[in-house]
């Protein structure tokens, strides 16, 4: 994929942010934009079902990675605004790839500046916590609990899928809940099955300006081991796929992928399969184009 500078001449960019300080378990993910791109050498551009390829409907290039400042949090959270800002001013749809969680607040702050937004989440952990460490409160565990707070995400058109992680404490889920926000466990999503649980998500979500998040650990660590906090009993890659094809005709105004520690990796398995989510993604789009 070419990298360019110019975001004029193009439709979508990918763009890495190198920055897992927001990390509370394995560090690592700051890692992971360079090992999802040596892994999608491994892809070719048409899609196996579909035989198309989305460089055929929209310009789209890498622009390289997002500036952050390791030793200092507020900074670096600064920093991914800014320059999703400038993404967002020029008209572009980002593809990001993190990065620990805690990335996506700021790319929401640029995006969803205006008004908020609804959110579709692939994840085994909420992210809604309201702080970790006696009150601290920008961490991988807490990203959505302060853009609903900063109203960055309409609550009520907020759906997280997959959802398993073990819980502090039996009221975790509680303020998510009270907020009117979706929680599709993975026990409800594979009782529901793929087609009653895409019904649920299309009606939620319908044509609002939608952001995607796909944090890895959403899929069983025998499938992507390379993660931070694993949580076992997750979906495979292929329901994955899935999913994100279920979603094609949701109104995406930009996608992240996060949460890959190469460090923890076997095989680049979870590497390869975060750049293949991003390719199937970008097929999405192109199904959207030609639609």
């Amino acid at each position: 994929m070419p990298i360019i500078k110019d975001l004029g001449q193009i439709d979508y960019c990918i763009s890495g942010v190198p920055w897992d300080g927001g990390t509370t378990n394995r560090p690592g993910a700051r890692h992971g934009p360079r090992e999802v791109r040596s892994a999608s050498s491994l892809i070719r551009l048409y899609h196996p079902v579909s035989l198309k390829s989305p460089y055929d409907h929209f310009n789209i290039a890498d622009i390289g990675d997002c500036p952050v400042n390791p030793a200092d949090l507020q900074d670096s959270l600064n920093k991914i605004k800014n320059f999703y800002t400038e993404i967002k001013t020029s008209n572009v749809i980002p593809l990001s790839v993190g990065g620990d969680h805690l990335v996506s607040l700021p790319i929401l702050r640029a995006l969803a500046k205006k008004e908020p937004v609804a959110l579709f989440q692939f994840d085994s952990h909420s992210d809604t916590w309201d702080s970790y460490f006696g009150g601290y409160k920008y961490t991988h565990g807490t990203p959505f609990r302060r853009a609903v707070e900063e109203n960055l995400i309409d609550p009520k058109k907020y759906v997280m899928l997959g959802i398993r992680g073990s819980l502090y404490d039996p009221d975790d889920m509680k303020w998510a809940k009270d907020q009117g926000i979706t929680i599709i466990t993975i026990d409800e999503y594979y009782e529901m099955g793929f087609k009653k649980s895409m019904e649920i998500i299309q009606d939620i979500l319908g044509d609002t300006p939608t952001y995607l998040t796909f944090d890895i650990d959403c899929l069983d660590p025998a499938y992507a081991p390379g993660t931070g906090t694993p949580v076992v009993g997750g979906m495979t890659t292929d329901k994955a796929l899935q999913i994100l094809r279920g979603l094609k005709d949701l109104n995406i105004i930009g996608f992240d992928l996060v949460e890959v520690s190469p460090q923890y990796d076997h095989a680049e398995i979870t590497s390869l399969a975060g750049a293949t989510i991003i390719l199937e993604f970008l097929y999405m789009l192109g199904y959207q184009k030609q639609a």
